[in-house]
């Protein structure tokens, strides 16, 4: 493709005579044939500011794409003076793809069809000199930007550990996001790095201009800011622009909508895509009040709403409705299918993760073999889509245990995570100090100040001593061949394995106890905590996973055993997979078969995003759930469980607030899984919401749940329509006695010896003694009666 070097080219270009329909052979409109009729207005509505409100599934990428057909098609624009905008190099050569396909090839002739940044890059080569660099600028990967950045944070003496560079990043580039310049961060926002933010993001964007290089924030802070401060060359980009399209609307980020707001200010022919509903990206910048201003940035604007779906079916659709409606921040619209209702979205509850993993995965299996009264499924078919990856350990175990092949989307498998596999080598060289390779990947993790030099110093006095590393690293203290900060930290490493071996030889905490202990106590905790970057906490949502995982084990090298053994069955297999992936990964996928675990207060809506952000993060989290459901064509199954376990504690668990807003017609609710005899009350028909039809099931005499009913009459949002007024008045009960025989379904048989509140301390003939939960114990006298 050409490239234009100059002003004159360019205006050259707005000139240049285009060829006639005929020419190009172009069929006459077939194309209009196939769409429904707010699709058709939304095509052929090319004049002024359109906003296509396009819900799930309404076939939106179609409606796009037939759009920019029929600017070509009836000589409404060249080519080139087509700006359509996408986010991902997918998205671009998807719609090329298709315009291609519509027009005869035409499309070739669109050099403005991509993503912002590549779009960006092409402008920015035109007038690099105008922000200090030069045509021939270098893009700075994430990498070399963090490196940068280090450079930075030490010339100006700060803590790396308290401040580190990738912080730093992530705060810049937020910045960037907002489209301001060192000069314009609000002195609100400048208290980041003690004060010292804006004088390190002024440092860093000199430095890049003394490398003649940028970020990725920085292709359209720059072209912004070109535009604001170059009214000439703003008017012939707006000149030469006379359509703009932009899908995903609902993502854009303040910099991205400046830009785009100043170019339509020419023809003011913008069509933007999107859907409010399923803005879910505010974590990384995303503002879903630019498409909700849509009519008042473009006065005049045209709203077509796309509400005829595609994908699922009637009770889907009108689960989702039912929840997405609970939010007062949106434009609206209502979904419609012109198929089937199909099959209520299931709702089920169950006793904890373990107990709802199984329940999944013999779902699944019952779906694949078609025994559940309906067509077979296959397993490609089938996803299971979790609010935080944490949630994948307990459904990874189960598969990997029954053989269930399955991939994760998005992420490594949760035992091949980073910050798994260092706990795990934390975890056995407390049982084995012979463990060299465990060592290894531990000695320096977190940073101890041991360089390479050291390590290796470490490797050949093991080696000529013939001992393992941990004697090793201890002789190279003793000894003083390792000096300095460096010796100080391995000292107090090998102390700490020491110490860690001899409590799980003599069993005085439990294995659970024992592994929280290590990841506190080696600093590996505190150093995540310590890493303000996104994935931080979810890495340490993950530790706290792992350590849950122990309590279905006797001992830390039980534990250790079975991972190494189900990991042995985690190759990599051809054919039919389950998919597992979180909600996030999930938008713009569809599946015939969804399971959505986990729908919990605190896990989903995630307490964390409510903390940061209010009503306005609780509404993303139930745009979250509404994207969950609307992924599903045929089958969707929520579910929740009574108790989780957090650090080998149990806790009780209150269903989510989005399960009352699921209108009850819409859902069938399902016996629960639980040992215990609590049936729900999914068969009785003349139930008048699901409040109702679960008011009966044991499964929620919890706080957790007693807590949210008596917060029903102060939440603002969050209840549905028919559950309103409702009073669901429960009691708890507890039937134990100490010294009562009883029996558990992991533990076995034993002897109660202390009841503290709804836990119960119990002898067990051979685990030994555990503190459990009262609702997870039965009589011994009708141990009989509970299913396996």
């Amino acid at each position: 493709m050409s490239s234009y070097s100059d002003e004159d080219a360019f205006e050259g270009a707005i000139a240049k005579p285009s060829l006639s329909q005929q020419a190009m052979g172009m069929p006459q409109f077939d194309y209009l044939d196939g769409l429904n009729p707010a699709q058709r207005e939304a095509v052929e509505k090319l004049e002024g500011p359109v906003l296509m409100l396009a819900g799930a599934g309404t076939g939106k990428t179609k409606a796009l794409t037939c759009r920019i057909a029929h600017l070509l098609a009836t000589n409404s624009a060249r080519p080139d003076e087509i700006l359509a905008v996408t986010f991902t190099n997918k998205a671009a050569r998807e719609m090329k793809t298709r315009i291609g396909t519509l027009t005869n090839g035409v499309s070739e002739g669109m050099r403005w069809l991509g993503t912002f940044h590549a779009i960006c890059v092409k402008q920015l080569r035109r007038h690099a000199e105008l922000v200090g660099l030069k045509t021939s600028f270098t893009i700075l990967d994430t990498d070399d930007q963090i490196r940068l950045l280090k450079q930075l944070v030490r010339a100006a003496n700060i803590d790396e550990k308290r401040w580190p560079p990738r912080m730093l990043a992530g705060i810049i580039d937020g910045w960037k996001n907002k489209a301001w310049l060192p000069s314009q961060v609000p002195v609100a926002e400048s208290s980041a790095y003690d004060g010292m933010g804006v004088e390190l993001y002024t440092a860093y964007q000199q430095r890049l201009k003394e490398l003649n290089a940028c970020d990725f924030g920085d292709l359209l802070l720059h072209m912004v800011t070109i535009f604001q401060t170059h009214a000439d060359i703003l008017a012939n980009y707006q000149r030469w622009y006379k359509y703009i399209l932009v899908d995903e609307y609902q993502d854009t980020n303040v910099a991205q909508y400046m830009w785009l707001r100043l170019l339509a200010q020419g023809h003011k022919n913008i069509c933007c895509v999107g859907d409010d509903d399923q803005s879910i990206y505010g974590w990384r910048g995303a503002e879903v009040g630019n498409i909700l201003r849509f009519e008042k940035d473009f006065p005049g604007a045209h709203v077509v709403r796309l509400e005829q779906n595609y994908r699922s079916t009637g009770h889907i659709l009108g689960a989702a409705a039912g929840v997405i409606d609970a939010n007062t921040n949106r434009l609206g619209k209502t979904l419609f299918t012109a198929g089937e209702d199909g099959e209520q979205v299931r709702l089920i509850g169950h006793m904890d993760g373990d107990t709802e993993a199984r329940w999944i995965g013999e779902e699944i299996e019952s779906m694949q073999r078609g025994t559940r009264g309906l067509d077979p499924i296959n397993l490609n078919s089938m996803a299971i889509l979790v609010r935080a990856s944490h949630q994948m350990r307990a459904f990874e175990d189960r598969f990997l245990t029954i053989g269930l092949p399955y991939r994760v989307i998005g992420g490594p498998r949760f035992y091949e995570r980073l910050e798994i596999r260092d706990a795990l080598a934390y975890f056995r060289l407390a049982v084995s100090q012979d463990d060299d390779l465990a060592f290894e990947r531990i000695v320096n993790t977190p940073k101890r100040g041991l360089g390479d030099k050291a390590v290796q110093t470490i490797q050949v006095t093991a080696r000529s001593n013939g001992v393992n590393l941990v004697e090793g690293a201890r002789m190279c203290v003793e000894s003083g061949l390792i000096k300095g900060k460096g010796a100080t930290a391995l000292k107090e490493l090998v102390q700490g394995l020491d110490r860690w071996h001899r409590q799980l030889l003599d069993e005085a905490d439990t294995h659970i106890e024992l592994a929280g202990m290590i990841l506190d106590e080696s600093g590996y905790t505190a150093h995540w905590q310590n890493t303000k970057t996104p994935e931080a906490p979810g890495r340490l949502e993950n530790l706290k996973e792992l350590v849950n995982g122990l309590e279905g084990f006797e001992n830390l090298q039980g534990f250790l055993e079975h991972i190494s053994l189900i990991m042995d069955n985690a190759k990599e297999e051809n054919g039919d997979m389950v998919t597992i992936m979180t909600l996030h990964g999930s938008k713009g996928l569809e599946f015939p078969a969804v399971f959505l675990p986990g729908w919990e207060e605190g896990i989903f809506p995630s307490q964390r995003s409510m903390d940061e952000s209010g009503l306005k993060g609780l509404e993303e989290e139930r745009r979250l759930a509404y994207v969950g459901i609307t992924r599903a064509e045929k089958h969707c199954l929520i579910s929740f469980v009574s108790s989780r376990q957090v650090f080998g504690r149990w806790q009780n668990q209150a269903p989510s607030r989005f399960i009352d807003e699921l209108p009850h017609k819409h859902v069938e609710v399902l016996p629960t899984t639980s040992q215990f005899g609590m049936g729900f009350g999914g068969e009785d028909d003349m139930a008048g919401s699901i409040h109702e039809k679960v008011a009966s099931a044991d499964v929620y005499n919890s706080p957790g749940w007693k807590r949210l009913q008596s917060r029903q009459q102060q939440r603002p949002t969050g209840q549905s329509r028919e559950a309103r007024g409702t009073t669901i008045d429960m009691t708890a009960t507890s039937s134990f006695t100490t010294g009562e025989r009883v029996f558990h379904q992991k533990f076995g048989y034993g002897e109660v010896i202390e009841i503290e509140g709804d836990k119960l301390v119990i002898e067990f003939d051979k685990a030994g003694e555990k503190k459990v939960v009262g609702k997870f114990i039965v009589s011994a006298d009708k141990a009989s009666d509970v299913p396996f």
